[in-house]
């Protein structure tokens, strides 16, 4: 029985505590909050301990859910690794990239599990198609997000775009080469809006979009590879797989020679995958497997490793951005 605790019980760490109580061979040893009345609020309402501070719950438990906000990561995660507890931080892993190093070396020497909650990859959507993405040489993503005061304290870049970053580094299996980005504030002094290139050493090529100042939500990354072209919406839920029909043979010729009669669904096979009403959460997805490392003493799917080379590419664009930002006020 993996014992576990959670700090940070706000808007996400209370769905942590819910998920938590759910797990077999787990036990929720309690929850602390450095706000006492939020912490009193879901002890009461969900029924668990509520401890007085942050040293006596890592003193119960055998890992901790550190679901606080990002600035607090690393105040909070290097004391829970030195006392030999596994850690699951919510994403991004750190808010600075010497603070996520420090963590991985401090994990190795002690060998134990760092899991970051990039959450995309228990994603029911991406779990239906990810074995039949391969080698995708183009990538588009775009996850636009009306304005709400949660995340602003850090750019949109580590607030939302984080998550495509992330996605996009596991399936491409190649070296970043050259990033190339911009972006603006527009409702807070962050960066609200932000696109980013990226090219890697292997060619592919991958053009994200975020904001958080969009009149509709919108999340959606396609993957295109010389096999096919794979549409994922996760919003509705929805993926779309676009290959060459088998019978293509059959009517290219008739296309070489302009015939207007040829149409798109001769020439392809299009495939609807609706996930909907798959019954899978990624959010429980993703905490089992918390669970299930630790038990078996296995790698995390988003390890220690992966969270810190998103937070380095996601640093590296805005950094980009704030330099722009600088020189078009000179």
């Amino acid at each position: 029985m993996v014992k576990v605790g959670v700090v940070g019980v706000g808007h996400l760490g209370q769905f942590h505590v819910r998920k938590f109580m759910a797990i077999p061979g787990c036990e929720l040893v309690g929850i602390y909050d450095a706000k006492p009345e939020r912490a009193l609020e879901i002890s009461q309402k969900l029924g668990v301990k509520n401890f007085p501070s942050y040293e006596s719950l890592l003193e119960e438990v055998d890992a901790i859910d550190i679901a606080a906000t990002t600035t607090y990561h690393y105040a909070l995660a290097k004391p829970a690794l030195e006392m030999g507890k596994h850690i699951f931080l919510e994403k991004p892993i750190t808010s600075e990239l010497a603070q996520a190093e420090e963590l991985l070396e401090i994990a190795r020497a002690r060998d134990l599990k760092i899991q970051v909650g990039h959450i995309e990859r228990f994603n029911p959507v991406i779990l239906e198609v990810e074995s039949e993405i391969n080698d995708p040489m183009f990538i588009e993503s775009h996850r636009l997000s009306t304005f709400h005061h949660r995340g602003t304290d850090v750019p949109v870049v580590l607030d939302l775009m984080i998550h495509d970053i992330d996605l996009i580094l596991d399936f491409v299996k190649s070296p970043v080469k050259e990033i190339r980005a911009s972006g603006i504030g527009i409702l807070t002094h962050n960066i609200d809006i932000a696109n980013a290139r990226l090219e890697f050493e292997n060619g592919a090529v991958a053009n994200v979009t975020s904001s958080r100042v969009s009149l509709k939500q919108e999340r959606k990354i396609r993957f295109f590879q010389r096999d096919g072209y794979f549409s994922m919406d996760f919003v509705a839920k929805q993926v779309s797989v676009i290959r060459k029909s088998p019978n293509i043979m059959q009517f290219l010729p008739q296309l070489l020679l302009g015939n207007p009669d040829i149409k798109t669904e001769q020439l392809v096979d299009i495939k609807l995958h609706d996930v909907s009403e798959s019954g899978k959460d990624a959010l429980q997805l993703e905490l089992e497997s918390f669970i299930e490392c630790i038990a078996q003493d296995k790698t995390p799917i988003v390890d220690g490793e992966a969270g810190t080379r998103a937070l380095r590419i996601a640093l590296e664009i805005i950094n980009q951005i704030n330099r722009r930002i600088k020189d078009q006020a000179r």
